[in-house]
């Protein structure tokens, strides 16, 4: 007698629809990226060259404002190495992040600022190359959402 009641309660189709995208990135050769908008939000898709991927590399950790990698793809305790911040080993030239300064939420521009990462030009948040926030107000590093690769060209993101 409750279940009709308790059922209507569960999410509706479009609001499944929008639990996961699929993204085809064929088209993004190294150092190109992509925007697509997932559950009402930016989120940046990018292909990194080897030389931005190294960069990212050999940054210590004892330098980054925040050294947790805030990728939903991993435990929450993990280091903001390259590799967390990416796609994972063998695919560190893929970074998918959510587009969203970390300090009041504006969309930051890519390949600008001091690390030829992300700017927030609203106040001054500096990301580099992988996300992570390097300098000015935001006090986190872009927050990377749960994505899988379904093949060598396609991405599922959520």
């Amino acid at each position: 007698m409750a279940w009709p009641f308790i059922d209507q309660m569960r999410p509706d189709q479009s609001t499944l629809a929008l639990a996961s995208i699929e993204v085809n990135v064929a088209a993004l050769q190294p150092g190109m990226s992509l925007t697509v908008k997932w559950r009402g939000k930016p989120v940046f898709i990018r292909n990194r060259t080897p030389e931005e991927v190294a960069a990212a590399a050999q940054v210590p950790l004892d330098q980054l404002k925040d050294p947790v990698a805030r990728n939903a793809n991993l435990p929450s305790d993990a280091q903001a190495t390259g590799v967390d911040r990416s796609a994972g080993a063998g695919k560190e030239n893929w970074i998918v992040m959510i587009g969203s300064c970390t300090h009041l939420g504006c969309v930051p521009l890519g390949q600008s600022g001091e690390y030829n990462g992300w700017f927030c030009p609203c106040h001054g948040s500096v990301y580099d190359t992988a996300g992570r926030i390097r300098k000015g107000p935001a006090p986190q590093n872009l927050a990377m959402p749960a994505f899988t690769f379904k093949s060598d060209t396609v991405i599922q993101i959520g």
